[in-house]
Order: structure tokens, then C-alpha cells, then sequence
């Protein structure tokens, strides 16, 4: 009899009684992992901005150039017994606006003697501020305003664009001198966010009067939502490549091999 002329097929190596090659199942495991890290650092990002973040959106150019007309900021919820000099904070004040949060920057808190100006420039506690956050070749004040002792508990706050912004210093003659209470205020500002500026720069100026606030988790939040959409979308990819890949190693090992003659 002549000999058959089938062949047979090696068998895979390394498979699994699981419906795929051990390096398909893997990468499966690997991509599924992935996705489900991912979507923690993606969503819980978003939950931790919501709980310790507010959107706002600021109607002047009295912050200008720190902040512009119409720009959108996000600014961290804080007591204000957190709120340090130089913080741009959002308040909410009958006798300045109704029904509307402010946003300034503190230039003094309760204890503070500030007086403008010396050589251009504002004096807290007798100090000359350096405050490069002002509209370049500004003066501090474009008049001078009498020397002010910021009660306890109280904040004086100044807008960057000190020419139009009505700030303390329009507010001299309140009840309360031109000061407002610590307790107004309802968050301080870390970002502006659109027209995309990042984060506000530390007022360096004043840290010879005291420490300045840290800037709140934005930077960590920010890279727990991007960590996160980059582990979803690769996760997602890397699933199907593996599978595809395995199964390639998988035909790669299967040879045919002729049977003998018999």
C-alpha cells in the first residue's frame, strides 16, 4: 500500500483549555485592569474637583492682567481664616455688590497698617510690596489713599488694574472702612481656566510678612483625569493587539507535519 498523503498539525504549545492562547488571556487581563484604573482616576478626578472647586466667571477687567473680562477661573473652596496677603479670593458683600460675588486680591489682613504710596508703591506694615502681577509700568494707586489699620477678622483688597477697579479704597467711607469681613469669603482662586491661563502666579511680594497660601490639588487633579483617559484609551487598545498578537505566535508555532509512510 502506498503511503497516505495527509499530514498532521503540531499541536500549540502553551495553549489553554479556555478558549484562547495563554498570552491572549493575559493581555485581556492586563487591558481590563487598564481601563478599570483608569476610569477611577478619570471619574474620581472629576468628584474631587466638583467637592473642592467652584467655577467662576468674572464680569470686568478689574483683575486685569491677572485675569481678564469675561474669563472663566476656578478657585478652591476655603474658610477664610485660610485666606493669606496676596490670595485672589471670591467674596459676596451687600454694601459692595448685591446678589454678586466679588473677585480682589488681599493686600492686608486684620492687624495690617497699608497706605499707598511710597515710590510707586503700596506699604504693608511699613514694607514696600513688589507686585508684578500689575498692568506693566502701572503705580500702585494712580492716587494715594490715607493710611488704613485692617481691623480683626477683617481682609483689604485691592483689584490688579488699580485705575478702575472699585475696590477697598472706594469703600473708605463705609461702616467698615473699606475692609471686609473674612467670613465673605467664599473661595479662593488657583486657575483661570478659559481663556486658558493655568495656574495664578504665587505673590511673592509679600512673603516677608508672612507665609503665603499653597496652592490648592488642581495640578494633582489634572493628572489623575489625564492618567486616567491615557489608562482608558490604551487599556481599551491594548486588549485587541494582545489578542491579535497572541494568536499570531499561536499560527507561527502550528507546523504542518507529514505523516509517515505506512
Amino acid at each position: 500500500m502506498g503511503g497516505d498523503s495527509t499530514t498532521r498539525t503540531a499541536p500549540h504549545s502553551g495553549g489553554g483549555t479556555n478558549g484562547g492562547p495563554v498570552g491572549s488571556r493575559t493581555g485581556q487581563r492586563l487591558s481590563g485592569l487598564a481601563v478599570a484604573l483608569g476610569l477611577v482616576l478619570f471619574l474620581g478626578g472629576f468628584v474631587w474637583a466638583a467637592l473642592v472647586y467652584r467655577p467662576y466667571t468674572v464680569p470686568t477687567s478689574s483683575m486685569s492682567p491677572t485675569i481678564g473680562a469675561g474669563a472663566r477661573v476656578v478657585a478652591e473652596r476655603v474658610d477664610g481664616d485660610e485666606v493669606r496677603r496676596g490670595d485672589v479670593v471670591v467674596f459676596e458683600d451687600k454694601t459692595w455688590v448685591t446678589g454678586s460675588a466679588v473677585v480682589k486680591r488681599v493686600v492686608a489682613v486684620g492687624g495690617d497698617t497699608v497706605a499707598c504710596c511710597t515710590e510707586g508703591k503700596l506699604t504693608v506694615n511699613g514694607k514696600e510690596i513688589d507686585e508684578p502681577y500689575l498692568p506693566e509700568g502701572s503705580l500702585a494707586e494712580i492716587k494715594g489713599f490715607p493710611t488704613v489699620t485692617v481691623p480683626e477678622g477683617r481682609l483689604f483688597l485691592l483689584g490688579d488694574e488699580r485705575q478702575g477697579s472699585l475696590d477697598s479704597t472706594a469703600h473708605l467711607t463705609d461702616a467698615a472702612g473699606g475692609t471686609v469681613a473674612r467670613t465673605a469669603v467664599k473661595a479662593r482662586v488657583d486657575a483661570v481656566v478659559w481663556p486658558w491661563d493655568g495656574m495664578l502666579a504665587r505673590p511673592t511680594g509679600f512673603t516677608e510678612l508672612g507665609a503665603l497660601s499653597e496652592p490648592g490639588p488642581l495640578r494633582t487633579i489634572q493628572w489623575m483625569i489625564l492618567g486616567g483617559a491615557v489608562l482608558v484609551l490604551g487599556g481599551g487598545a491594548y486588549g485587541p493587539i494582545a489578542s491579535r498578537a497572541a494568536a499570531r505566535r499561536a499560527r507561527a508555532r502550528t507546523r504542518p507535519e507529514p505523516a509517515g509512510a505506512r
